[in-house]
């Protein structure tokens, strides 16, 4: 049932709508798939870079017609976060998935705290 079509286009729209508005609709995948469908990590993984690319660029298009993108600052960190992609994609298949599960479970509990705390810093 929960791997059926119309929960899968359910699910694929909440995500996306998520990653639309920039609060991480990739990480969230990856817990469905691992949680509810009991999808291989690795294949979750798989899944979530797939789902990302798509859901990037068309983010990128709608930000730069509202112009709200800073190209200078942008680009730089693209190249950085791909290297850092690289590097890490290898080190982890080095790695006992079950520590990657680990990692993976802190950094989601570590995100959602600050997202409970967050307070916006004021204009000086």
């Amino acid at each position: 049932m929960l791997d059926s079509l119309p929960v899968t286009l359910l699910v694929g729209a909440m995500l996306g709508f998520l990653s639309g508005v920039g609060i991480g609709g990739g990480s969230l995948l990856v817990i469905w798939l691992t949680m509810v469908l009991h999808a291989d990590p690795n294949t979750a993984r798989g899944i979530n870079l797939l789902f990302f690319i798509p859901s990037a660029i068309v983010t990128i298009f709608m930000r730069s017609k509202q112009t709200k993108l800073d190209w200078k600052t942008i680009l730089p960190a693209i190249a950085a976060g791909c290297v850092a992609a690289a590097m890490f994609t290898w080190i982890s298949t080095t790695m006992d998935i079950e520590l990657l599960k680990k990692l993976f479970g802190g950094v989601m509990i570590a995100a959602g705290i600050r997202e409970l705390f967050y307070r916006p810093r004021k204009a000086k």
